[in-house]
């Protein structure tokens, strides 16, 4: 059970840092934000970035990374399904008449959870596309954070003897040369729409990451402690055609073969006790 559990621990700071990975490219910084916010232009007051813009970019990340979850709960769920598979194989080995109807029963229940948490994930992954919502404080402070790189990347876009690459903390190394040739008020908005994402999408990672955790320990508590067993039980009552008590009380060939061992040794000790017998009568009677 430890060891289950820390494989599953270890699969999920796997995924984590997978995600994480996803988006770390720094090329061309700024160009799909400067393209969104072109798109979204519309009649409003200046500096007023579109939420519209945001959710177009927030839509195209979380649909570049949909793949992961699916196919991490599948992968957990195979692993699931060897584990269990092991431990029931071992604790029914004296019962090889029921083996058949226990692995069938946990690949039924197994199949049916795996299907329902792939649906799960793949809601979880619909509700990030739509909203762009979080209570977590985190944002704001990382964004504003992010913000207090603004005059440096200012500098470099006013001043062409400094070089054209800055560092941004949790961003990493950009180049942004490419970037002097737009408008300052297009290169501002652009930057802070950014920052709004890049601040966002740490909490989108977390709670793909926390939400998959919460969903997999639930499931897994369910298929231990309630659906396993109901399903078994079905399977060894009912399946096949029913019967599944006289085919557990039937007894395995190597037990039977036991047995008649020990009705010949059982046998064969009466038979010695009763010659015994005679031959001590015999040697009774001689002596008198």
């Amino acid at each position: 059970h430890m060891h289950c559990t820390a494989r599953l621990a270890e699969m999920l700071n796997k995924y984590s840092v997978e995600l994480q990975m996803s988006d770390s490219s720094t090329e061309n910084f700024l160009m799909e934000e400067i393209g969104v916010l072109e798109e979204a232009r519309g009649i409003w007051l200046p500096n007023f970035l579109p939420r519209t813009a945001f959710l177009m970019i927030l839509q195209r990340k979380v649909k570049e990374i949909s793949g992961a979850p699916v196919e991490f709960v599948t992968k957990v769920w195979d692993y699931i399904e060897t584990v269990v598979h092991s431990v029931l194989m071992h604790h029914s080995e004296n019962y090889p008449q029921v083996q058949s109807s226990t692995r069938r029963a946990a690949q039924n229940v197994i199949a049916k959870m795996k299907e329902k948490s792939v649906h799960v994930v793949m809601e979880i992954v619909e509700m990030e596309k739509l909203t762009d919502y979080t209570c977590d404080p985190e944002y704001m402070t990382v964004w504003c954070k992010l913000m207090e790189f603004k005059n440096v990347f200012n500098e470099v876009m006013n001043y062409y003897s400094m070089p054209t690459n800055i560092t941004i903390e949790g961003i990493g190394w950009i180049e942004v040369g490419h970037l002097r040739r737009y408008p300052n008020a297009s290169r501002d908005e652009a930057f802070d729409m950014k920052m709004r994402i890049t601040a966002y999408w740490k909490i989108v990672l977390k709670r793909l990451v926390d939400c998959m955790a919460l969903h997999l320990q639930l499931s897994i508590q369910m298929l231990v402690n309630r659906d396993l067993e109901m399903e078994i039980v079905n399977e060894i009552m009912g399946g096949s055609g029913g019967g599944g008590i006289e085919r557990m009380l039937e007894e395995s060939p190597s037990v039977a073969v036991k047995r008649e061992r020990l009705n010949k040794s059982i046998k064969l000790f009466k038979d010695s006790k009763e010659i015994m017998a005679n031959i001590m009568d015999r040697i009774a009677i001689n002596g008198d």
